[in-house]
This record gives C-alpha cells, sequence and structure tokens, in this order.
C-alpha cells in the first residue's frame, strides 16, 4: 500500500505466531485496564464539564490529564490487542501515522498535565496569597490550551518519521508499522523525550512535594483551629506563611497530611510505572541488538496502561469529597437491574462510617463493572 516499504531482499526464518498464552493474557489484561481506565477518565471528563461548581482550575487540570490519559488507552492500549490476535499490524499506513501520533500527544500530554498540576498545587499550598491570582480558571485554561499547543506541534514529526513495512519471513509476509530510519539516528529524540517528558517532571516534581511536605509538616494546621487559633495565627504570620482564622481553615492538619500522602502516591506511581519503558528505550539504543522480550514488552505497556488508567483513582477518589465520589458514580446509577443495585452496592461499601474511601473495593468495582459491561453488551435485548 502507500507509503508501504518491503523487505523482501532477504527473509528473516520461519515466523512462529504468539502461544496462546501471552494472547489470553495480554488480551485479558489489556482489555481489563484499557476498560477500567477509559471509564474512569470518561466519567472524570463528564463530571467536571457537566457541574458548574466542579469547575475549579485544579479540576481543569485533572480533565487535561484524563484527556490524555484517555488518548493514551485507545490509541496505544487497543492496537495492542489486535497485534496480539492477528500477530500484524491491521490499520494500514493511514492508521500506522495517526495512531503512531496519537500515542506520542497523549504520553507527552499526560506528562505536561502532571507537571502543570504540581506547579499549581505548589502555589497553591505554599504561596497562598500568589495563588489568589496565579491559580485562576482562565490561566489554567490558557496554561492548558498552551501544553496541547505545544505537545501536539512537537509530535507531528512522528507522522514523517513513521511508515508500514512488509516484513518477509519464509512461510508469511506480515504488515508493521514501525519507523523510517535505524534506531541510532533516533537517539536524539530519544533522549528529548526521556529528558523533557519523564527525567524532569520527576525532578521537578520531587523537588516541589519535598517543599510542599516540608510547609505542611513545619507549619502544620491545628487539628481543633478555633482552640489553638491565635497561636498558629501569630506563628505562622510571622514566618510569613499562609493565615487563615476559626473555621475558615480550608484544610486541617489531617487533611493536609493526606494530600502529602496523595502527592507522594503521584509521584512514586510516575517514576515507577514509566521506568520500566523509559528505560528499555535508553538500554536499547546503545545495544546493537534491541531487547525485545515478548514478555518483558508486555509488561513495559502494562505499566504505561496502569499508569493511565490508575489517575482517576489517584486524583479522585483519594481525595476527601465524598460529593464529587458521588457526583463521579452518579452516571451508574441512571442504569437499571443489576447495575443500580451494583451501584447502590459500591456507594454504600466504599465509604465506610467515617467517610474514608476504601480503594482496594473501588478497584474491585473497576473489575465489576468491565464484567457487568462485556455481559451486558453479549445478552441480547429482549
Amino acid at each position: 500500500g502507500k507509503g508501504s516499504r518491503s523487505n523482501r531482499n532477504h527473509t528473516l526464518g520461519v515466523w512462529t505466531d504468539f502461544t496462546l498464552e501471552y494472547k489470553v493474557v495480554s488480551v485479558f489484561l489489556v482489555s481489563l485496564i484499557c476498560g477500567v481506565g477509559i471509564v474512569g477518565n470518561m466519567m472524570v471528563i463528564l463530571v467536571v464539564l457537566t457541574t458548574k461548581h466542579m469547575r475549579t482550575p485544579t479540576n481543569c487540570y485533572l480533565v487535561s490529564l484524563a484527556a490524555a490519559d484517555l488518548m493514551v488507552l485507545t490509541a496505544a492500549g487497543l492496537p495492542n490487542i489486535t497485534d496480539a490476535l492477528c500477530g500484524q499490524w491491521v490499520f494500514g499506513y493511514a492508521g500506522c501515522l495517526g495512531i503512531t501520533y496519537l500515542q506520542y500527544l497523549g504520553i507527552n500530554a499526560s506528562s505536561c498535565s502532571i507537571t502543570a498540576f504540581t506547579v499549581e498545587r505548589y502555589i497553591a499550598i505554599c504561596h497562598p496569597i500568589k495563588a489568589q491570582f496565579l491559580c485562576t480558571l482562565s490561566r489554567a485554561k490558557r496554561i492548558i490550551l498552551l501544553v496541547w499547543t505545544l505537545t501536539s506541534a512537537y509530535c507531528v514529526m512522528w507522522l514523517f518519521l513513521s511508515d508500514t513495512e512488509t516484513v518477509a519471513y519464509d512461510n508469511a509476509e506480515l504488515l508493521r508499522c514501525a519507523y523510517k530510519v535505524s534506531r541510532s539516528q533516533y537517539l536524539p529524540i530519544y533522549f528529548t523525550d526521556f529528558t523533557v517528558f519523564y527525567a524532569l517532571p520527576l525532578v521537578l516534581a520531587t523537588v516541589l512535594y519535598g517543599l510542599i511536605a516540608r510547609i505542611l509538616f513545619l507549619n502544620p494546621l491545628p487539628s481543633d483551629p478555633k482552640r489553638s487559633t491565635k497561636k498558629w495565627r501569630k506563628e505562622t504570620s510571622r514566618s510569613g506563611r499562609m493565615m487563615c482564622a476559626g473555621s475558615s481553615c480550608s484544610t486541617t492538619a489531617a487533611s493536609r497530611r493526606q494530600v502529602t500522602k496523595m502527592l507522594a502516591v503521584v509521584v512514586i506511581l510516575f517514576a515507577l510505572l514509566w521506568m520500566p519503558y523509559r528505560t528499555l528505550v535508553v538500554v536499547n539504543s546503545f545495544l546493537d541488538k534491541a531487547y525485545l522480550d515478548t514478555w518483558f514488552l508486555l509488561f513495559c505497556r502494562l505499566c504505561i496502561y496502569l499508569n493511565s488508567a490508575i489517575n482517576p483513582i489517584i486524583y479522585n477518589a483519594m481525595s476527601q469529597n465524598s460529593v464529587f465520589f458521588f457526583f463521579f458514580f452518579s452516571p451508574l446509577l441512571l442504569f437499571d437491574g443489576s447495575f443500580r443495585i451494583l451501584s447502590y452496592f459500591v456507594i454504600f461499601f466504599v465509604y465506610n462510617k467515617h467517610g474514608h474511601f476504601d480503594c482496594s473495593t473501588f478497584c474491585l468495582f473497576c473489575i465489576l463493572l468491565v464484567t457487568f459491561s462485556i455481559s451486558a453488551l453479549a445478552t441480547p435485548l429482549i
């Protein structure tokens, strides 16, 4: 086809398909993670866009992150299923260019959205006076627009670097979505991506979250603001920190520690889940023959999909905002029968009597939701 290159001068031996074990494991895990992630990120976008009081600067960054993660899950996750089942590229030349572009756009926009969210949280917590005019809704929208504009322009190069090629084996000819030039010529791009969209955001997040933790623990708010407001106000005003009085305090010491825990989880998950893929790319850049073990590649991809799927849990469910939690799951109440029963069951049990979120129950719910969805789609309408 158009743009397709051929490798027919020499064959690569006998082609062997993926084992049945690999196909089952790959399709099941990718479908499960991507299904849960797609549902979760779509809910985040739907809730924020349709609920007026949810349109805050922080939630705008969450929508940007959810949109980027949704792009990663659909453009990178779903083609992985067809590759495992068919053993070759099935989306043609245009699909190769478009899907490759969307993959990198989603990955880079996700990293930039996390960085923007990190800076916003730092300003809001460590510089609350400046936050009044820096962390505004209009400014957040402009930053998000800038992030997507720059990443969209940066990823245009993949439209010129991607191509389809026909790989000839002794017993088959398979179509691949590959790169036009050799791996050695991609070194500048590899290291640019590694530095700009992984190393720098991680270093920045570590520094800023460390400063946030320093502020939280060196200047903790009293658990009972009414009892010790005067003393706390005197100490914090002397050190130049934020001031609040009585019940007007936005957080207590416990809730501020909860924020710190959430931020720590964000940094750790971002670093750990992206580390296998980023490390593999860098290491393969120096190897004469790239390390492409099938199972390890699947592991790297699953880590990326899991990072995109788990973000709605980290950024939304771990907050102590039960109102957001209700709106997050309220679309499920529109279903009848088993869906309605399942929704009430989850809303009742995910929050215990103290109103704390049970993350393990939520993950179980996501698995059940995908199972129920597949069952519903497989059952003919009566």
